[in-house]
């Protein structure tokens, strides 16, 4: 049957299971977002506050609390240590899978091919498969928004608990990333008169007072948390939290600012290995997506969000992550409609991609100087990268529902020929276990740390820090070292070393390196810290 063509859970669950083991167990927690949510759970769970986050002896008023409450219950369950920390995103994962297929399965009751391949081709996104074993929030975000949106659709078809299951997920989603998720999931329950068929059995009046019910229950979940903790947190706080984390950061963001049109060249990147087979994007117009009610569904949620998106001042590619399902289910539609001839067109695209990669992958250790570990990166993955490419041309045609399987195998080789090849040569540069502990160590031995560089909680998890570090600049460290000669100072220089036999420790990180001199080591010699 179709099944075999398209591959099962089991064989789809073990490529998940490959690629996120070889992604865990290649490196350590990496700096800055993965140490720094760590740290803001650590730090939550260390003071007893489960209100207010915390980094660094300061409420951290970037994110809301539900990711780091999903630690919590691990450590609640099994302990504080780093494998639940790690194994938050692999189970998101999963359940976004998962509710890929229920979603899938809604959308097109009379069609099983569509739900089958709905995780396959969702998997077989590099960039999701990528996400699965990261510490970050964005996986939460995706599984609220595909919730929400199949309480959308099940109000849709008459079920008025559709909404109730709308409500909580999008509550969820405001708790997990803030009002962002909202950018997802409305335009689709606005413009239902244009996806729906029918039209609903009492009004559109019903339909919108519906919506207007779930999204005042989102609100309620989400200020039944963000009341308490705005009283709680102080003033600052307060004003971060109700203002600048939602209305000012959609108008005017601090950080990662971008044109308009910035994320128009990253769509074949997020789609990727799809975005590279011309015959199937040629297949999605000729599949006349117009025409399918569910189609129209996907359209408006990709299109919606897209330019809702890019209109926000704020731009990171993994803010499209959650628009993601979207095209893959509406591809899933249009390959298990598609006639079941194999494909002539060789994947060309995609081939001269991979070779470009695999090239580049041989070349650069060579060529590149910094990051210093780079020139350590073995040519052969690249060529591994090379070879795959030349397979990828030469398999013989094959059906087009058997596509998700190919492609979900070759995003979970390339995946691990990438993690393989360069995360094990990198991660001494990103490894803070040592300095942490040192660090640590020192707070313990009652000697005072400060960071010169900006700081943004790197040590907190690893070294279970209880007190926080003191954020200097380069013009107060040098007087902080004469009263503190016993105290650490910790910088992070993009520098090559001049002279680090006085260093209590050092160790290249990231682009440069990271150093703590003791306190009387520079007031003995200023021209140490950075200027």
């Amino acid at each position: 049957g179709m099944t075999a063509r398209i591959g099962t859970w089991p064989v789809l669950l073990l490529l998940w299971l490959i690629a996120t083991l070889v992604g865990l167990g290649t490196r350590t927690l990496i700096p800055v977002d993965e140490l720094r949510y760590t740290a803001v759970a650590w730090e939550m769970w260390h003071r007893g506050e489960f209100l207010v986050p915390y980094l660094n002896g300061e409420p951290y008023s970037h994110k809301p609390p539900l990711f780091f409450w999903l630690i919590h219950a691990g450590w609640w369950l099994f302990g504080v240590s780093e494998w639940v920390v790690r194994a938050v995103a692999p189970l998101l994962s999963v359940g976004i899978l998962l509710a890929a297929a229920l979603l899938s399965r809604r959308l097109w009751p009379d069609d099983r091919d569509a739900a089958q391949m709905a995780p396959w081709v969702l998997f077989g996104c590099v960039l999701l498969a990528a996400f699965c074993s990261w510490v970050q929030i964005d996986l939460l975000l995706v599984l609220c928004t595909l919730l929400a949106l199949t309480g959308v659709l099940s109000a849709a078809r008459g079920r008025s608990s559709g909404w109730l299951l709308a409500g909580v997920a999008l509550g969820c989603g405001v708790l997990a990333k803030g009002p962002v998720i909202l950018v997802h999931v409305l335009p689709v329950a606005l413009c239902a008169p244009f996806w729906r068929t029918p039209a609903p059995a009492g009004s559109w009046g019903r339909w919108y007072a519906g919506l207007a019910v779930s999204v005042l229950l989102a609100a309620g979940i989400a200020l039944g948390w963000a009341l308490p903790a705005a009283a709680a947190g102080g003033e600052a706080y307060r004003e971060a939290l109700l203002w600048g984390q939602t209305a000012k950061r959609m108008v005017q963001s601090f950080a990662h600012a971008h044109p308009v049109w910035w994320y128009l060249p990253w769509l074949p990147v997020l789609f990727a290995p799809w975005s590279l087979l011309p015959w199937l994007w040629s297949a999605v117009w000729r599949s006349r997506p117009l025409d399918d009610a569910g189609m129209r569904f996907c359209l408006v949620w990709l299109l919606g969000g897209l330019i809702l998106l890019s209109l926000v001042s704020g731009k990171q590619i993994k803010y499209l992550l959650p628009l993601l399902p979207a095209a893959t289910l509406l591809l899933g539609r249009v390959l298990s409609r598609l006639d079941q001839t194999p494909v002539d067109q060789r994947p060309w695209l995609l081939a001269v991609v991979l070779l470009l990669l695999g090239t580049a992958g041989v070349v650069l250790p060579f060529l590149l100087t910094l990051p210093l570990w780079v020139s350590s990166v073995h040519p052969a993955w690249g060529g591994l990268l090379c070879l795959l490419a030349i397979v990828t041309v030469w398999l013989r045609p094959i059906r087009p529902a058997r596509y998700p399987l190919l492609m979900a195998l070759l995003s979970a080789c390339v995946l691990v020929v990438a993690q393989l090849g360069v995360f094990p040569v990198a991660a001494p540069a990103y490894d803070l276990r040592v300095a942490s502990r040192l660090i640590a160590q020192a707070q313990a031995e009652g000697r005072e740390v400060a960071a010169v560089s900006r700081y943004h909680g790197q040590f907190g998890f690893y070294g279970r820090l209880a007190r926080p570090l003191e954020q200097l600049d380069a013009a107060t460290a040098a007087s902080w070292a004469r009263r503190h000669p016993e105290g650490y100072l910790m910088e992070t220089s993009g520098d090559m070393p001049g002279e680090f036999a006085e260093a209590v420790y050092s160790q290249p990180y990231r682009r440069g390196y990271l150093v703590i001199w003791e306190g009387r080591a520079v007031s003995n010699n200023p021209g140490l810290l950075p200027r």
